[in-house]
């Protein structure tokens, strides 16, 4: 925040696509492919060789239990709700999720009967899931899901804007969704899968970065193909980049088709040998899903499980 700030403060006669230069400048915005290709690879095979129940407990802490369906409504999302509230009674011994993550229209719903302290109510909005509308709609649905319980929010950054390198609106809309949120969560969903190239992918991370985001996010799941390892290791490359450069520390949030332990044990390596140690906990990583949740519990107590 405090370095798009200062750029803020350029001279309004200097072109606006100067300070997002200047901002890049400091980076080398060419990914390595052949580079990336090897951690992956590497965290493959780190993730194989991993078998132990406590790092699959915890990695079920860093879900966002999701329930994004157009059949949704205020009965089935209590329903949702409530199979949290009866996992500490039913696993004493294993850490609940870590949010709830539902359509904005449900914050009420979900902060009203969510009992469990540790699990935060998530929202998407922003015109969830392409980006495509007003931006006043934007801030109308954002400010209502924090006025009703939300502690997070998931806005989707609008990919046409990378593409076509309009980086000011980019830019301004995650600036002003942030100031709405204040010390509320806000994760910006990159959409990985229809940037079309990694560069493209650090370009979109840095952005959001420099805009205010607490998160990056790889997908929304819904529009385009979701989470990738490759994308979502140049995503943790280029946060740790920008912690060097600004010290400020952004969380990473995969989410899109990650439904298997294996598939989030890979996640979870590329996070533990590109950021480190510091990122493996839910505050700064996260895992969209649905399905992971149940096979993870079913491998955690070794018994096909079908809580959620």
């Amino acid at each position: 925040m405090e370095i798009y700030d200062e750029m803020e403060q350029e001279s309004v006669n200097q072109p606006t696509t100067d300070k997002f230069n200047e901002a890049f400048s400091k980076y080398n915005m060419k990914v390595d492919a052949a580079w990336v290709k090897s951690a992956v690879e590497k965290a493959g095979k780190d993730a194989a060789g991993v078998h132990d129940k406590e790092t699959l407990k915890k990695i079920f802490s860093c879900i966002d239990l999701t329930t994004l369906k157009p059949t949704d409504n205020e009965d089935t999302v209590l329903a949702f709700v409530e199979k949290v509230n009866q996992f500490e009674d039913k696993y004493p011994d294993l850490p609940s999720v870590a949010s709830i993550c539902t359509w904005p229209l449900y914050a009420s719903t979900v902060s009203r009967s969510l009992e469990v302290e540790s699990v935060k109510t998530c929202c998407v909005s922003g015109g969830f899931p392409s980006s495509q509308t007003f931006f006043e709609v934007k801030v109308a649905e954002t400010s209502l899901a924090l006025h009703d319980g939300a502690d997070e929010i998931d806005i989707v950054q609008n990919a046409g804007h990378i593409l076509n390198g309009d980086f000011e609106t980019l830019a301004d809309e995650t600036d002003e969704l942030k100031s709405l949120c204040a010390d509320k969560t806000l994760k910006v969903i990159l959409e990985t899968g229809a940037l079309g190239s990694l560069d493209n992918v650090k370009k979109a991370s840095l952005l959001a970065m420099y805009s205010g985001a607490d998160f990056i996010k790889t997908s929304t799941g819904k529009e385009v193909p979701g989470a990738d390892p490759e994308s979502f290791c140049v995503m943790c490359k280029t946060i740790r980049e920008y912690a060097d450069e600004t010290g400020r520390k952004v969380g990473v949030k995969a989410a899109g088709g990650i439904s298997t332990p294996a598939e989030a044990l890979l996640y979870w390596t590329i996070v533990k040998n590109v950021l480190g140690k510091e990122w493996l906990n839910n505050k700064m990583f996260r895992i969209g899903a649905s399905r992971l949740a149940n096979n993870l519990l079913s491998e955690i107590t070794g018994e096909e499980t079908k809580h959620f």
